[in-house]
């Protein structure tokens, strides 16, 4: 063997060793989690968030005022960190701490915008991105292109009154496009999967009726992805928030989700919560029960959805919050937010379900390494990982155990 061949496999050897440590370790699961950014004052948009409202308003208002519903109903919750308001840089900085040092590795943010303008935005644009440590952590966008309806609160048997479209018409899609490429997607902390700008659609049905078909739609996202091409990224990975039952009035789930994945070019499919999957049958349903009947839906997404697939686990659910307190509880027969709740979703079965989803995705070997979290500060809809005061950092602390 010559001294050029040796010093040859000698630099071979040492690209392979380069190579394989930029890689994540086979083991290592993206940790995702939702963020609901309505914890803020005022938004810049001249638009209502309700037209209940006065001046200063932010959804912490219906966290206290929340009370026992029913017997053994676990309200108010209160939040150990105080009600703060996010649009602060300096706020949003203890969140991006607390997340970041417990094994939490990109917020996917609830993003909105209502007829071409923004919407519950200041949380992410003055709060997150001006954060001094903004950059510990990634961020990624779910358009959160639901119908805005006046829910802050609702009384039972009112009518339902819708305050915004969720859907656009192609010439509003054109600048948001430009908008989110530019604002958003080419951000160093933006959340990328092989180098493609991860953007999840959460109301597929809206989508496709902002643009009048499944060609028009598949069009539309095929101009968007051109412009993150075109600003140096790879692409856009399309994902669909794909469920089965509809959660807000008004809604309809697809018929088909496989079929809307593959017309669509969708790169992944995942869920925002587990009741959008699974029927609570009693009013504190139990945690673990409905854990397992997602357990169950997971495995026929992954075999029906032709498309890789993202498992959630849901801290909890309980959106009486947005209820009227100051009327007799009237139980489930009125829809949304009048639905049964999840009961026992303690810390430690919170932890199962972790648990059990990280030992699921590393069975398969060829399977993807990414899951998210239903949420961040979902308070008003009893699912959050922030702390309370009753029981401090236990769901941070469970994340952290089984992640990092």
């Amino acid at each position: 063997m010559t001294k050029v061949t040796v010093f040859c496999i000698i630099i071979l050897v040492f690209a392979v060793s380069c190579k394989n440590r930029n890689k994540p370790p086979v083991d290592k699961i993206t940790v995702a989690c939702y963020y609901f950014p309505n914890y803020h004052t005022r938004d810049t948009a001249d638009l209502r968030i309700s037209r209940q409202h006065f001046d200063n308003w932010s959804e912490w208002e219906l966290v206290k005022q929340a009370r026992p519903r029913f017997e053994g109903h676990d309200q108010p919750k209160v939040p150990a960190w105080g009600y703060r308001d996010e649009k602060d840089p300096e706020v949003m900085q203890q969140k991006i701490r607390a997340a970041a040092t417990h094994g939490i590795d990109v917020f996917i943010f609830d993003w909105y915008t209502y007829l071409g303008k923004p919407f519950l935005n200041r949380c992410l644009d003055e709060g997150f991105l001006k954060a001094r440590n903004t950059d510990s952590i990634k961020f990624a966008l779910m358009w959160a292109n639901h119908d805005w309806m006046e829910l802050y609160p609702y009384t039972a048997g009112d009518r339902h009154e819708y305050l915004y479209s969720g859907k656009v018409t192609p010439e509003m899609f054109d600048p948001i496009g430009d908008n989110i490429v530019k604002q958003y997607f080419t951000r160093p902390n933006y959340w990328l999967i092989d180098g493609k700008a991860y953007f999840s659609i959460y109301d597929i049905q809206n989508f496709i009726n902002s643009f009048g078909s499944l060609e028009a739609t598949r069009q539309a996202m095929d101009q968007l992805n051109e412009k993150a091409v075109r600003a140096g990224l790879k692409g856009v990975h399309w994902n669909l928030v794909a469920w089965s039952t509809a959660i807000l009035p008004g809604q309809d789930a697809p018929a088909s989700n496989r079929e809307l994945l593959e017309k669509l070019k969708f790169d992944s499919a995942t869920s925002y919560v587990w009741v959008h999957h699974v029927g609570l049958q009693q009013v504190q349903t139990d945690y673990n029960q409905v854990r397992d009947a997602y357990m169950t839906h997971w495995d026929k997404a992954k075999e029906e959805y032709g498309t890789p697939y993202y498992p959630n686990v849901t801290m909890g659910w309980d959106p009486s919050p947005r209820t009227n307190q100051d009327r007799e509880w009237s139980g489930s027969g009125y829809g949304y937010p009048y639905t049964n709740t999840m009961g026992n979703n303690t810390p430690e079965n919170f932890k199962t379900a972790l648990q059990m989803t990280r030992d699921r995705l590393l069975a398969d070997p060829n399977g993807p390494r990414i899951m998210n979290i239903n949420c961040w500060n979902e308070w008003t809809e009893g699912s959050y990982l922030e702390p309370d005061i009753k029981t401090g950092t236990a769901y941070l602390e469970a994340v952290k155990d089984v992640f990092r």
